[in-house]
């Protein structure tokens, strides 16, 4: 486990106190019978905190890209699948005129 899934887990750690601290003061306010106009700025800044921590280690957790090479063998189909029972050939593209007049410059 890297630093990277840390802050994540710690994010969502946030975001869940963040959300029980929102029902814990919406029970609050039905117990005084106040109307909810909005969660505390305390909770605003906690749900910001957690998700700018999920957003960095959602964006570093994964690893570094690699590059697809256009030319090697594992990217190409080489045949069609051995069950042919699942290809549709009755859909919505027969609505469409076949005789297209479409030519291009």
């Amino acid at each position: 486990m890297g630093a990277g899934f840390l802050v994540g887990v710690f994010g969502v750690l946030i975001l869940s106190h963040a959300a029980y601290s929102t029902i814990q003061y919406r029970s609050i306010l039905k117990i005084t019978e106040e109307e909810f106009s909005g969660p505390p700025i305390n909770v605003v800044m906690e749900l910001l905190g957690g998700l700018v921590l999920c957003m960095w280690a959602a964006l570093t957790v994964p690893g570094k890209f690699l590059s697809i090479l256009p030319h090697s063998d594992e990217n190409r189909v080489v045949s069609l699948p051995a069950n042919v029972d699942f290809m549709i050939f009755n859909h919505r593209a027969k609505a469409f005129p076949f005789d297209m007049d479409v030519k291009l410059k």
